[in-house]
């Protein structure tokens, strides 16, 4: 069997998974990062001198290496600045959706927009350009209302306003004081949706689509889904919530639709495609968000569940053969608990040396956030490690993840003591 070299592109903690799972397909040789981190530098080979935004720079790597058979595009800004793209452009072979794909979450103005004409149920909304016009609505906009950045902000560019003084002074900050910068030129207030939240990663071929393993994701940054929003504190997989009678009404009235529109629209969705869902107490679904790629961390739950040789899957998205590949996941459970540093997802300190001790072999730790530093591991994030364990049982993989971490230290990490609690 020919073995293939595979780029990956990123650095976080979603990479890392992604390149573990490449690592253990009989068809994979090589495999290159760009930038990588001190965890993915253990299966890859890492080149941090570029970055995963130096679009034209990864093109001519991949020009100088003839020997990469596919590069993964994983993060949000290099997919809706069109890296795929140019990288089919020049000739080389890509696994992510093109530009005008990935605008359904690089513009939440658009995604809403979107769903609106394709009639894909969401929450009521209204979109503004204009700061005076925004404020203005907020004074007779229901509250609880939801404020959102229109660009990417790395999963930060959302507001929960319990009050009108709230949403004003959010949409200060995000529209007057850029806080999430040119993200912020647009917003979108809508209303607060009440019920729980699932998310579906999917992967697609353009025209056909395939659902891994639901999961639930905890952003806030403190026990009890308190705090500000966070890129994840962890995450639990499958949702022990989301039925499968939930997931067909999802995937008819949801799934299939977008995929649909998106064709007709003449922008052909091939990558992953993700769902962020809320059900009502009523059992009525309705999208939050997408998402144009994996999620982080959801991925790093979902992944070690995963039976099928990932570039197996990779290489049918590509090709649109999705339909002939079937994609198996393990039984039982995952949990992931994300191990940050001190205060983040605000000031926090980096440059930290980190202990990692013995680890059940049941558990994989992911590097999101790390480096090395004169031969030491220390910290390089807000985000540093994903502690990941599968179960038979949710409660039996919580119970792994957390007699786990003790074997894990560094100077003010923090980390979630609830999730997977019922």
């Amino acid at each position: 069997m020919n073995k293939r070299n595979i780029l990956v592109i990123g650095g976080g903690g979603r990479e890392h998974a992604i390149v573990w799972k490449l690592s253990k397909s009989p068809r994979v040789g090589k495999i290159y990062a760009i930038p990588g981190n001190a965890g993915i530098a253990e299966l890859a080979e890492c080149h941090s001198d570029i970055k995963a935004m130096d679009l034209d720079k990864i093109v001519a790597f991949v020009a100088a290496h003839p020997d990469i058979y596919m590069t993964v595009v994983a993060p949000d800004d290099p997919l809706a600045a069109g890296l795929v793209d140019k990288l089919t452009a020049a000739g080389f072979r890509a696994f992510g959706p093109t530009a005008a794909a990935a605008q359904i979450e690089a513009s939440k103005v658009f995604s809403k927009d979107f769903m609106l004409r394709n009639h894909i149920p969401t929450a009521q909304y209204r979109a503004f350009n204009d700061f005076a016009a925004a404020d203005e609505y907020v004074d007779t906009a229901p509250i609880p209302l939801v404020i959102k950045a229109d660009g990417l902000a790395l999963g930060k560019g959302v507001l929960i306003c319990q009050t009108r003084a709230e949403a004003k002074e959010g949409l200060k900050k995000i529209m007057c004081e850029k806080a999430f910068g040119s993200a912020g030129n647009q917003v979108v207030i809508e209303e607060f949706l009440t019920g729980f939240e699932v998310t579906m990663l999917c992967f697609c071929d353009g025209k056909t689509l395939v659902p891994m393993k639901s999961s639930q994701d905890y952003k806030r940054a403190f026990d009890g889904d308190m705090g500000l929003n966070t890129g994840g504190m962890g995450t639990i997989s499958p949702s022990p919530k989301f039925t499968p009678a939930m997931q067909k009404i999802a995937m008819d009235t949801i799934f299939l639709p977008t995929v649909a529109a998106l064709k007709n629209e003449g922008r052909p969705f091939k990558g992953v495609l993700y769902f962020g869902l809320i059900v009502n107490c009523v059992g009525e679904i309705k999208v939050i968000e997408y998402n144009a790629r994996f999620g982080d961390p959801e991925t790093q739950v979902i992944l070690p569940q995963l039976e099928t040789d990932l570039l197996d899957i990779f290489d049918a998205c590509i090709d649109g053969m999705l339909h002939d590949k079937g994609v198996k996941f393990t039984d039982g459970a995952a949990v992931c608990v994300v191990v940050a540093s001190g205060g983040y997802p605000e000031r926090y300190q980096t440059g930290k040396p980190i202990a990692i001790g013995k680890l059940s072999s049941e558990v994989q730790v992911f590097h999101a956030g790390t480096a090395l530093k004169n031969g030491q591991l220390v910290t390089n994030g807000g985000r540093v490690l994903c502690v990941v364990a599968k179960g038979k049982t949710q409660a039996i993989a919580k119970q792994l993840v957390y007699q786990n971490i003790s074997a894990i230290q560094f100077d003010s990490m923090h980390y979630r003591t609830d999730i997977g609690k019922e």
